[in-house]
């Protein structure tokens, strides 16, 4: 960790909630995206930025398709935490579990957020079943619930260590 800023990024699978998750955070966040017929989706990564327990973050946001692996790697490089985006409505999938599987190899510090909380068919109970012993926070990107106070919980975790 530089002194008085930390690099986290932002993993998920496809259309987790990850740049609604950094807009949440930082609404002048940069993303590129690409649209088709069937919406938009990240192409490159996201950033965004703030002040969190007194610490810059810089929060990347990696895409979440499979092709784009070699932008995961990117920007794994040098990070101080990351953050797996989870879709409470759909629950842990094989991105979540490939995600998840990484961190643990790279060893590096890492909470879920259980994304749309705010939906009525989500379960976040279920990814905390599916992941015991790993910490997940219930957020709502769409509407900012808990965004703000789990990305705290987690900066002073990382300061912590």
């Amino acid at each position: 960790m530089a002194e008085g800023r930390l690099k986290i990024v932002v993993f998920g699978s496809f259309n987790a909630g990850k740049s609604s998750f950094i807009q949440a955070l930082d609404p002048g966040s940069r993303h590129i995206e690409a649209t088709s017929g069937e919406g938009s989706t990240t192409i490159a990564f996201d950033f965004g930025r703030l002040q969190a327990e007194g610490q810059a973050v810089y929060l990347f946001g990696a895409p979440g398709q499979e092709r784009f692996e070699f932008v995961r790697e990117i920007l794994e490089r040098g990070m101080d935490g990351a953050i797996i985006i989870v879709d409470a409505t759909r629950g842990v999938d094989a991105t979540t579990r490939h995600l998840y599987d990484r961190l643990k190899e790279l060893s590096v510090p890492f909470v879920f957020m259980a994304n749309k909380c705010d939906c009525s068919d989500a379960v976040p109970g279920d990814i905390s079943r599916d992941m015991p012993g790993e910490t997940v926070y219930p957020i709502s990107a769409h509407n900012g619930e808990n965004v703000r106070a789990a990305l705290d919980a987690f900066v002073a975790t990382l300061i912590a260590r």
